[in-house]
């Protein structure tokens, strides 16, 4: 018995779309029956593309699926920015067609389309960024029959590390992190998935000198990713001194054995929250940046810094507690209607947090070109339609105010930072400061005894001291 046809609705008329409708007709297993392009293009409307007509812009899309009977709509505008690609899935949100998207756009032009391609939509596709590209021979060059220590290994960043490091041959993969669980499934993942990986995996604390002394000890590894920090805004603004102890002191002493046992690169993960901070975490993110750039000017060993913002999908992003708040019926909860992030997927970011590592020569800060900045107030709408809900009727949305530390909107760059700057691709390059080390070590020192007695205010005021730029919020 033959399968009834699905009638499809491709958005873009471009070289994409026409290779999608091309796939569409080669495919035995499902039957498609194309009935139009949509494209905004006014050139192409009303035209015919290989016999099949553009029946008009993204505005006709719920028009032409009622007209047409459409049962599946598919995306494929690859080169789209992130609000094109938002208002579109809004547009076909409103149907009730099934969405599908082709993400990739190397792939594509490359002609590596198929229908595995062609799939749902996912949080990280509204972001509209094409497919990052890396040189990968310079990255297989750094990686390659070297031993890699990753703290955090276990979190979003780290453990994506792990995996994009394996292909590059490491000799030894050293896998440091606190968290017990998270570290034994991530052992099993990479052991099946890598096989010929030789891989230890290190339960600890960061800040326990000892560990970090017998790690380099036993291992002598040649590069560093230090992904290791306390993240979450809020709760280090009740937390000062453990953000101090997690994100300042550890990094120093990371530092400093690191370079005792001479390794050869070193890279901190840092953050765009270290720019004019006005959180705590932002601010001992500053001060790991200043540290590493100080200690750059006296050391053989290559110290730079990568600063991004937020991951999309991480475990400490809106994504998943949007999910889960949308799963639970709502209210979605949203700290302010003008609230914006900068947005990347985690496989992005570290694939750009892997390319900087092949540029510097000490002390740089890379600063990953995180495209626009989003509107949580959008992504959270977004999110609602994607999950087959209409925001403000089936899932209510709720502002509560911005919590303690937060900004409306984030920064990459410091000011004295921009005249310096020079992209390269999706990365720009801020060139060391100028510390006064011994000045600098003082201080910390200084931070150091305040954290042994607890004593936060006074943290804060020294904290103060040494970043100026800081602002504590109220």
């Amino acid at each position: 018995m033959k399968q009834r046809s699905k009638k499809t609705l491709i958005v873009g008329a471009g070289e994409a779309g026409v290779m999608v409708l091309n796939e569409l007709r080669k495919s035995s297993k499902i039957q498609f029956e194309v009935i139009g392009f949509i494209d905004d293009d006014p050139q192409k409307q009303r035209a015919s593309v290989q016999g099949v007509k553009v029946l008009g812009g993204r505005d006709t899309i719920s028009k032409n699926v009622k007209e047409h009977n459409i049962e599946q709509i598919i995306i494929s505008i690859p080169s789209a920015d992130g609000s094109t690609i938002r208002d579109i899935v809004s547009k076909c949100k409103k149907t009730e067609a099934d969405i599908k998207i082709v993400p990739g756009l190397q792939q594509i032009i490359s002609g590596e389309v198929s229908l595995k391609q062609i799939r749902d939509v996912y949080p990280e596709d509204l972001l509209g960024r094409e497919v990052v590209q890396i040189n990968t021979g310079a990255i297989k060059e750094f990686i390659n029959s070297k031993v890699v220590l990753i703290t955090g290994a276990s979190g979003s960043i780290g453990s994506e590390l792990c995996r994009q490091i394996a292909y590059f041959n490491p000799k030894h993969l050293i896998l440091l992190d606190h968290n017990e669980n998270d570290l034994y499934f991530l052992e099993l993942e990479l052991a099946a998935q890598f096989p010929g990986l030789l891989f230890t995996t290190i339960i600890g604390d960061i800040c326990d000198v000892s560990l970090l002394d017998n790690t380099f000890d036993n291992y002598k590894p040649q590069i560093v990713f230090h992904a290791a920090a306390f993240k979450h805004v809020p709760l280090m603004e009740k937390s000062s001194c453990s953000a101090v102890k997690n994100n300042v002191l550890s990094t120093r002493d990371l530092i400093y054995i690191a370079e005792h046992y001479q390794a050869e690169s070193f890279v901190f993960i840092s953050s765009d929250k270290a720019v004019n901070p006005t959180s705590i975490m932002g601010a001992t993110k500053r001060i790991g940046e200043m540290i590493l750039q100080a200690k750059a000017g006296q050391s053989k060993t290559k110290f730079m810094a990568v600063r991004f913002g937020n991951v999309l999908g991480s475990k400490g992003s809106v994504v998943p507690l949007f999910k889960k708040q949308i799963e639970e019926g709502g209210p979605v909860t949203v700290t302010h209607p003008e609230v914006r992030r900068y947005f990347m997927s985690t496989k992005e970011a570290v694939q750009l947090v892997l390319q900087a590592s092949t540029l510097g020569a000490g002390g740089e800060i890379f600063i990953l070109d995180m495209g626009e900045q989003i509107k949580i107030i959008d992504l959270a709408r977004d999110l609602i339609a994607l999950s087959g809900f209409e925001p403000d009727k089936d899932i209510q949305i709720e502002f509560i105010g911005l919590r303690p530390g937060e900004k409306l909107y984030e920064e990459m760059l410091h000011n004295i930072e921009k005249d310096k700057a020079t992209k390269h691709d999706r990365i720009y390059v801020s060139q060391a400061n100028d510390f006064n080390p011994q000045k600098l070590r003082e201080q910390v020192k200084e931070l150091e005894q305040l954290v042994h007695v607890m004593d936060s205010e006074k943290l804060i005021e020294k904290i103060r001291t040494i970043v100026p730029l800081y602002k504590p919020q109220g």
